[in-house]
């Protein structure tokens, strides 16, 4: 398995590969605009070409990008909608400029109407959002936690959003551990992963698989509760991580970690357990 974390674009893109690699990252994460706004800041030519010549002179691959936080594809509200479409559009593109070919989004929220309308609704939204920026970059859909009025939480409701996108080739799944733990699908034991994945392939299928989130979960089973947490310090545990990086399905897919931070320490710590896990 490939490892790391999200990156900061702080400063700048140009800044990226230095912080990826003082953390030992394989492979990285990062957002391309703040993420709890809607604005973006033009991208600078300069420092797309930086960027893009560290990426392909680095051994870091593949790099993801994750969509801000605010966009809600299952929105009714038109605005709403609407500004949730177009910043997913321009995530596309920026993407694109940036040479990043994968873009992380969250399935969104239903908000008062039922499961199954709002499921139907992100997936018009999303061919709707595919038409708009033809490229090649691939979305990956995040399963939730299930907190509030979240979707997305279960296997079935991603693949019922997948089955209905007209551009088969650029869908595909982000797989986060904690929320999926969250969400009622155990990672604590080979056993218990090996019937999440069964569970996953049965839904989705593995061939949509293209990423997983490695975070612990600081909150219990099934609590429908999004709390990340340190590798093997919460509830999925060490023995959970190990068997996870070494399980047949899993390892050869990158893994991004999302722990909480306050500096570089807990990150180097946790990359440090990570890695210590591999068989």
């Amino acid at each position: 398995m490939r490892f790391g974390f999200h990156i900061s674009i702080a400063g700048g893109f140009a800044n990226v590969r230095q912080r990826a690699e003082e953390l030992g990252c394989d492979t990285i994460q990062l957002f391309t605009r703040t993420p709890r706004g809607w604005a973006a800041s033009e991208l600078v030519p300069e420092d797309v070409q930086k960027f893009r010549e560290d990426i392909r002179q680095s051994s870091i691959s593949p790099v993801f990008a994750h969509a801000p936080y605010l966009p809600n594809l299952a929105a009714t509200d038109s605005i709403l909608k609407q500004r949730s479409i177009a910043t997913i559009v321009d995530e596309l593109k920026r993407c694109e400029i940036l040479g990043i070919e994968f873009l992380v989004v969250h399935v969104g929220k239903a908000l008062g109407t039922d499961e199954k309308t709002a499921l139907k609704r992100v997936a018009d939204n999303l061919n709707r959002i595919l038409d708009r920026a033809r490229n090649r970059v691939m979305i990956l859909l995040e399963n939730t936690a299930g907190m509030g009025s979240e979707i997305g939480y279960r296997f079935e409701q991603i693949a019922e959003i997948i089955q209905l996108i007209e551009d088969q080739d650029r869908i595909g799944v982000t797989l986060d551990t904690a929320h999926s733990f969250a969400a009622g699908y155990d990672w604590r034991t080979r056993a218990a992963i090996n019937e999440t994945m069964r569970q996953f392939d049965q839904a989705i299928g593995f061939g949509k698989l293209f990423l997983i989130h490695l975070n612990d979960s600081k909150a219990p089973f099934n609590s429908r509760v999004d709390r990340h947490w340190h590798i093997g310090k919460g509830e999925i545990g060490l023995n959970g991580f190990r068997e996870i990086v070494n399980h047949p399905l899993l390892s050869k897919l990158p893994g991004i970690m999302e722990t909480p931070r306050t500096g570089i320490k807990e990150d180097l710590e946790n990359m440090s357990i990570i890695r210590s896990l591999v068989r």
